[in-house]
């Protein structure tokens, strides 16, 4: 069993796409390295900022082939894998190459909308099926249904390498009970970049974030203030990100950071229908918050 950590800036990786609309791996591959470079502390290999809804079966396995080659063990790597076929999934994990891949992200089943004993029999039979830890994934915006806190503190009871939870619900009631009754092995990170720095006061361990893939220097030095319980000096930083956090997800995720990471000459603002890039007022205000940034 991997000995992962769930801890501190996590970057949901994006999947960048050539003006043809194919996987730009040239692109992926310095993506990759950048992190690694700006100290990122784990990637999130598909997931939903990296557009699986909208890639094929060869391209998931390709991606998660290649990230794991160009990363080669340099940074701990976390997958993305979920749905809303509990057995589908399971058979996933028990067939697919999970070499060099640290603990696997599982959301809640979505369109479905499940019960709370849906939401349970569904991750116990992941946990069952699956050779890595897992991290549950709440975000009942995307999914239509949250999973409670008693659901979750049920689950990190009863299995012991289901090892914390990626929490988006923004219900800080909800979240605060989690964190204060979880078992030791288990840990929470936010789902939402905007709502870090308070989460982590209340005493989550970091988050999976989606601006961390434009300034993973920056993000990761609050997050890591956080954990040292230096939250004074985190705050500024926070504060100098706000206006941005609105502004990346106003068209949809991850139309905001790929235009900002468009904006930093990174990669081509390409997306895959039914997603598009964002409006021209949110790019002018995004590149107009980036000056902003580049004067600090």
């Amino acid at each position: 069993m991997s000995t992962f950590r769930l801890e501190g800036l996590g970057v949901a990786l994006v999947t960048p796409f050539k003006k043809d609309k194919s996987v730009d791996y040239d692109t992926l591959g310095r993506l990759v390295d950048f992190h690694i470079s700006e100290q990122a502390d784990f990637l999130v290999v598909l997931g939903t900022t990296g557009e699986t809804p909208t890639l094929t079966s060869d391209e998931k396995a390709t991606i998660r082939r290649y990230v794991r080659d160009r990363a080669a063990g340099r940074i701990p790597l976390v997958l993305g894998l979920g749905g809303n076929n509990t057995m589908e999934v399971a058979r996933q994990l028990t067939v697919m190459d999970l070499d060099g891949y640290s603990a696997i992200l599982s959301v809640v089943p979505f369109y479905n909308k499940p019960s709370q004993e849906g939401i349970y029999m569904h991750y116990a039979l992941i946990a069952q099926s699956s050779p890595l830890p897992v991290i549950l994934y709440n975000v009942p915006g995307r999914t239509g249904v949250n999973m409670t806190a008693d659901t979750t503190l049920r689950l990190a009871n009863d299995f012991r390498n289901i090892i914390g939870v990626k929490e988006a619900s923004g219900d800080f009631v909800q979240i605060e009970e989690i964190i204060k009754n979880k078992p030791a092995h288990f840990e929470v990170i936010s789902g939402d970049d905007g709502i870090t720095y308070p989460l982590m006061t209340l005493g989550a361990k970091g988050v999976i974030s989606v601006i961390g893939n434009a300034f993973p220097k920056e993000f990761g030095k609050m997050v890591r203030l956080c954990l040292d319980g230096d939250f004074q000096s985190a705050l500024p930083i926070h504060f100098h990100f706000t206006e941005l956090f609105k502004l990346l997800f106003v068209d949809g995720n991850p139309a905001g950071v790929k235009c900002t990471l468009n904006a930093l000459g990174m990669i081509e603002n390409e997306l895959r229908l039914p997603l598009v890039p964002t409006r021209i007022s949110t790019h002018d205000k995004i590149l107009a918050i980036l000056e902003k940034l580049r004067a600090l």
